[in-house]
């Protein structure tokens, strides 16, 4: 009888749990697959599917965001320049500016300048020189910081500017400061500097920690000038001993109004991880003067409430496009909104590049954009694969006007379950001077066929085939 009453209380469980992720998955996730998926992971697998949905399914950090991010932050030192949206109305550009000004809420800055840095032989010099210049406050906020190689660098300048009575905080991924044993965090903390792990793990056991990750990459001092892009504080981007090796990357130096938006990130992120708000006694109170040409504006986009403004960003630029889009990017594992703007642009006759590594420091990721790929080659869009150290550059440059910068990929992770920031510029000199970056590296790119894709081996195809289904967690 006992038994019988136990194989009853688990079915009866085995139910109820089954619904209750069937409810709240039909409720609140967006896309229909995942729904479908999470339904049928409900029920195939009873009880492990809830409890798998309970670890990775459900997004608890956008209810806390907003929670948190509810009361109002000290507004970072205004510019003074006014919102230029309404200044491209007539501009062939006018309707992506307004589009990103909707999406985000963020005016669109004039008086701008944004200096592009090659590769980590470029941007650590520049970065530490800034830093040691340094007379009030230092923002770091990175997914990955070393002890080693060039962390030390980095650490000696942040004690430094403590000594010289610069306020500094330090934000990182708390995923790299768990999992990589030469993390910086440990040290920085035991040092006595502000530092603090973004998003540590409800459960010890971590089977959720691989999601809503701060992806930003953003050095602001004295609230004035900002450094952004993908670089991140890492050892593969800087071997002076083996240069020719080093990891691939842009990063840029940002000066002039936009610098408050990449501050504001910064202060909402800190606030919403060390509860404390960063004022004009952090950042300066004099507004920040316009100091060159370019119109920018700040993207902030995560799992939260900014949830789809780069995707609204990426597509829009698609849909204005009337000459060339050039897209460089180290993960290219587009959905299909993505996939369908491509090819839309390419068929209406304009040149559309991918540009991605030959060799991915993540093969899964890589195995499942190539599956991928027909669906853009098919329609005119062409794709490069550059071979030599890894590239993890990434940059979106639309008729050498437009260009989109930060710390975005082309995939699922980072347009839906990361947190990340781009600055969007409209400036013809930079962003033909990056296609001409771009156009240098596709130079030394293999460019892929559809005859080379149906020409590999079938279980290749049916590994990446298999990879493919895994992309809305890739």
């Amino acid at each position: 009888m006992d038994a019988v009453w136990l194989e009853w209380a688990a079915l009866i469980l085995t139910g109820v749990l089954g619904l209750l992720v069937s409810g709240h998955a039909l409720l609140y996730k967006r896309e229909a697959r995942s729904a479908l998926l999470w339904l049928l992971v409900a029920w195939f697998l009873p009880v492990a599917g809830a409890l798998l949905y309970l670890l990775i399914g459900i997004n608890r950090l956008q209810r806390r965001a907003q929670r948190l991010r509810a009361a109002p932050l000290p507004t970072v030192t205004r510019a003074a320049a006014d919102d230029q949206t309404a200044a491209l109305a007539n501009d062939d550009l006018g309707g992506l500016a307004r589009l990103v000004r909707q999406a985000t809420g963020q005016p669109l800055l004039a008086g701008n300048r944004v200096e592009p840095l090659v590769n980590g032989e470029q941007a650590y010099p520049a970065m530490l020189e800034a830093m040691a210049q340094a007379e009030r406050s230092i923002a770091l906020a990175t997914y990955i910081f070393d002890r080693e190689g060039i962390g030390d660098l980095f650490v000696e300048a942040l004690l430094a500017a403590r000594q010289r009575g610069v306020a500094t905080r330090i934000l990182i991924d708390d995923v790299y400061v768990r999992l990589v044993r030469g993390s910086a965090f440990k040290f920085l903390k035991g040092a006595g500097l502000r530092v603090a792990s973004f998003n540590p793990p409800v459960i010890p056991a971590r089977l959720h920690a691989a999601n809503l990750r701060n992806h930003r990459k953003l050095l602001i001092i004295d609230g004035r000038l900002g450094f952004t892009g993908g670089m991140n504080i890492h050892r593969p981007y800087w071997r002076p001993e083996q240069p020719a090796q080093a990891f691939r990357e842009l990063h840029f130096r940002v000066e002039g109004p936009v610098v408050r938006h990449m501050a504001e990130t910064f202060a909402a992120d800190w606030h919403f991880t060390a509860n404390e708000r960063l004022g004009a006694d952090f950042w300066g109170a004099t507004p920040l003067e316009p100091v060159g040409r370019a119109l920018a504006r700040g993207i902030e986009a995560g799992p939260d409430e900014t949830l789809e403004r780069l995707r609204w960003a990426f597509l829009g630029a698609l849909s204005v496009a009337r000459r060339r889009v050039c897209i460089w990017t180290p993960y290219f594992v587009p959905d299909q909104s993505l996939l369908a703007a491509l090819s839309a642009a390419a068929l209406r006759g304009v040149e559309v590049d991918i540009l991605t590594p030959v060799e991915n420091n993540h093969p899964l990721v890589q195995w499942a954009g190539r599956a991928h790929y027909w669906q853009v080659l098919e329609h005119g869009a062409r794709i490069w694969e550059r071979p030599g150290p890894f590239d993890h550059s990434k940059l979106m440059v639309v008729d050498g006007r437009w260009a989109c910068i930060g710390s975005a990929n082309w995939d699922a992770r980072s347009l839906r379950l990361n947190f990340e920031f781009n600055l969007e510029v409209y400036d013809d000199g930079l962003a033909q001077r990056l296609e001409a970056l771009f156009q240098n590296a596709r130079r030394e790119a293999w460019p892929v066929t559809a005859a080379q894709l149906r020409a590999r081996p079938l279980p290749a195809r049916l590994r990446d085939g298999a990879a493919r289904l895994l992309s809305p967690m890739l």
